[in-house]
């Protein structure tokens, strides 16, 4: 029911570290069930299940960008084809509504559907088969609530041989195994209750194994991270360099609620993680986050490189220091150290120092919306060529104390191909979705004001809107306002030929951090926002 996800961090990713154990061992089979089952179809078992697909992030593959909500018709780009997810709603004709619960539990456990006969692994019955019958008959009530919409699932392209299904009768032999969750009786409730998340329905080993043979974790990396979607899902053992063992427990609980960490560790959530985050991890009751960073803490700590000195990099006349110099530093700081509260560190960076570098080069070439209290990030690599971004990536993988293998291949222009962002002007423009917010710009003509605006007006401009939108009773965050202010900026302005110079990417990244400069700090009236739209002229 997910989408492939990465504990990712754009301008960086995250990692954790071991809650307290605590006694009673045996408690935790009565933890899995969590509150008794009510009678079928119950609101009691209703609402349950709705907490179980939200912890599965089941409608990030099950709603269509734009579409009906658990309708389908997302396309999963997979290896061997493009997959159209199913209909989860309960409409008759094209939905779930002929199904029995039987019907359910043969496609949600054991990975066969009435309608196709075997699935895909693309959907994680490997790990939906541990999840207990209890919790597995509330999601099922709880899906035959949802309003049912009739949305035909669209034909997957999925070409021959992959395109027949009786051959992953071979797949299932050699790597699916029909079981449910089984507590360890040495381990504590809360270890346990971890475990049935980490392993079940949160099938974070999707992403998080280094190769991604569903339905096995012996064979896959268990969560030593890998690629995934082109992102890089990090290694999430307790390894102190590579993994989660420097982060406290708070700070990964923070982390997965927020999408970044306090104190001392510079995660910030990218990509699909921060989707997740969104979608899913942030509704998750804290009790259950605390209880998977628990059970994490207990996976055996794994290295997926060896450290090698790759001091060449951290040297003045490095390949990619002029460059990070050039594009990077007024903003992490020629130390690599941020802004303290505005932009993440790069130094010490857990996501930065990945083992696969897809992370840092789809941030620098597709930049990052405001979340959490930060600046947006200006999708700088678009003003780079492939060769510049390799270089800076590699520097700031391998300076102020930081290790990490060097980019390799194609992969900067890999990355620069499948970023797809509303910032870097290869996507979109995105959508205003907090309907109070939208009704406060259309009351005050947000769109009319920024039409047509010089980029030298862009600061007494938002000067007064942000007055006037801040007077609204929205009830919106900071940076709903700003990611607000961007799309709106975008929609009338990104055919406008007056942004052609330096270039749109470079224009709406520096009109997002003016908005960032004039909702964190008016008094500041933009003065000292880091502005990232050309380099120095060349002499």
């Amino acid at each position: 029911m997910q989408r492939t996800r990465a504990l990712s961090s754009g301008r960086v990713t995250v990692p954790m570290r071991a809650a307290p154990m605590r006694a009673a061992p045996f408690l935790a089979g009565l933890l899995l069930a969590a509150p008794a089952l009510a009678q079928d179809g119950s609101a009691d078992q209703i609402e349950r299940g709705k907490y179980l697909v939200t912890m599965g992030d089941c409608a990030a593959c099950h709603t269509a960008p734009g579409g009906k909500y658990l309708a389908g018709n997302y396309a999963l780009n997979m290896p061997f084809g493009v997959i159209m997810t199913p209909n989860l709603t309960p409409d008759k004709e094209t939905g779930l509504g002929n199904w029995s619960y039987a019907d359910f539990d043969q496609a949600f456990r054991h990975g066969y559907s009435k309608n196709v006969g075997y699935l895909y692994p693309a959907f994680p019955f490997g790990w939906f088969t541990k999840v207990t019958d209890d919790d597995t008959k509330a999601i099922w009530a709880y899906l035959q609530s949802v309003p049912a919409v009739n949305e035909k699932r669209q034909e997957s392209q999925i070409p021959f041989p992959f395109s027949v299904r009786t051959a992953l009768v071979t797949w299932r032999t050699a790597f699916f195994t029909d079981e449910r969750f089984k507590p360890d009786p040495n381990a504590s409730a809360e270890v346990n209750r971890g475990a049935y998340l980490v392993e079940g329905l949160g099938h974070c080993a999707m992403c998080h194994n280094e190769n991604k043979l569903v339905g096995n974790s012996s064979f896959a990396g268990r969560f030593g991270g890998g690629v995934i979607d082109g992102w890089y899902a990090p290694n999430i053992t307790p390894d102190g360099h590579q993994g989660i063992g420097a982060w406290t427990d708070e700070q990964v609980v923070t982390y997965l609620k927020t999408g970044t960490a306090p104190g001392d560790r510079p995660g910030v959530a990218a990509g699909p993680m921060r989707q997740t985050i969104m979608e899913s991890l942030s509704k998750v009751k804290e009790e259950d986050l605390k209880a998977m960073v628990a059970y994490l803490r207990t996976v055996p700590a794994k290295q997926t490189y060896k450290p090698k000195d790759l001091a060449a990099f951290d040297t003045p006349d490095a390949p990619g220091a002029s460059t990070y110099l050039t594009y990077c530093s007024s903003c992490h700081q020629p130390d690599g150290k941020g802004i303290e509260g505005a932009v993440p560190a790069l130094a010490g960076n857990t996501s930065v120092q990945s083992e696969g570098p897809e992370t840092v080069l789809r941030v620098i070439y597709g930049g990052l919306a405001a979340q959490s209290g930060l600046a947006p990030m200006v999708a700088i690599g678009q003003q780079m060529t492939d060769v510049e971004v390799k270089n800076v990536t590699d520097y700031i993988r391998n300076s102020w104390g930081n290790k990490a293998p060097p980019v390799t291949g194609d992969k900067a222009s890999e990355a620069r191909a499948a970023t797809r962002t509303m910032l870097a002007g290869t996507a979109p423009c995105a959508e205003i979705e907090q309907d109070k917010l939208k009704a406060a710009f259309d009351k005050i003509g947000i769109q009319a004001s920024l039409t047509g605006l010089k980029q030298q007006d862009f600061v007494p401009t938002l000067v007064r809107l942000v007055q006037q939108v801040k007077a609204e009773p929205t009830g919106v965050t900071d940076d709903d306002i700003v990611n607000g202010l961007t799309t709106a900026f975008c929609k009338v302005g990104r055919d406008d030929p007056q942004y052609g110079k330096p270039s749109w990417p470079a224009v709406i990244g520096t009109f997002a951090n003016v908005a960032y400069s004039q909702v964190k700090h008016p008094e500041k009236q933009a003065a000292n926002v880091p502005s990232a739209t050309t380099p120095p002229a060349k002499n």
